[in-house]
């Protein structure tokens, strides 16, 4: 509770400044809306079945992507973790592939999937991925060697132990990793739905609000809205992590 009225504090006050900096001339009222006059466009834009159906087609991306880069990433990670020469010789490939923006690979992507929603999915899944798939290959690192040759020792299988020992174990790294992947793949959906033009979403809404237009309010609104949704992702899950591994000292905020 106190951490929220902090947040609450925060908020207002950089409310306040922003009211406080626009209405005093620092900067155009045309060109940068104060907040008194961009949370009366969102709550009108709420009442709006077009705007909700874009809100609607962005989560739902947004959904799919996490759940194929869950699908992909903790199998990866367990598989990796747990085999040192396979992670060793995927180690410069991965390097190579991880730090390519989301935004280089939009025309690559348009090129070979198109413009529709597998575009939009595919770029998230793969920003999404990282954090899931190194957030499991650390927590496979952390587990107590004699545990693992204990397992080993008894006859157990590979994928035993990777199902029922190290998975388990691992649960609140990869938790974390999905923590961290679910605002990635919001700002990737959203990014992806902006720069190439998608036909519905929080992105397409923002780019033709921005273009061919004095309502930059819209603009603002919109990019509101992608912000609330981030952030009520983030807080969601970090409420359900806490419940979820009260037993765990895992720091949830470290790993990336």
């Amino acid at each position: 509770m106190t951490k929220l009225l902090r947040n609450l504090a925060g908020l207002v006050g950089f409310l306040l400044l922003w009211e406080i900096v626009v209405q005093i001339g620092l900067v155009s009222k045309t060109f940068f809306p104060p907040p008194s006059v961009v949370l009366v466009t969102v709550g009108q834009l709420l009442g709006d079945p077009d705007f909700v159906r874009d809100v609607v087609a962005t989560m739902l991306a947004w959904f799919i992507a996490i759940l194929i880069a869950v699908v992909v990433g903790v199998p990866a990670g367990l598989l990796l973790g747990s085999v040192p020469v396979l992670r060793n010789a995927t180690a410069a490939i991965v390097e190579f592939l991880r730090p390519i923006p989301v935004a280089a690979l939009i025309p690559l992507v348009l090129l070979v999937i198109g413009s529709g929603p597998e575009a939009k999915i595919t770029l998230a899944v793969y920003a999404a991925l990282w954090p899931i798939m190194f957030n499991t290959i650390y927590g496979i690192s952390e587990i107590d060697p004699v545990l693992m040759e204990t397992a080993r020792a008894s006859g157990t299988s590979r994928f035993r132990i990777l199902s029922s020992v190290a998975l388990p174990f691992t649960a609140p790294f990869v938790f974390t990793g999905v923590r961290l992947s679910a605002t990635i793949a919001l700002i990737a959906v959203v990014s992806t739905e902006f720069l190439a033009g998608s036909e519905v979403g929080l992105g397409n809404f923002i780019l033709v609000a921005s273009t061919g237009s004095t309502r930059f309010d819209l603009v603002l609104a919109g990019t509101v809205v992608a912000g609330v949704l981030g952030w009520l992702i983030n807080e969601g899950l970090e409420q359900v992590g806490k419940r979820m591994f009260r037993w765990s000292t895992v720091d949830r905020e470290a790993i990336a």
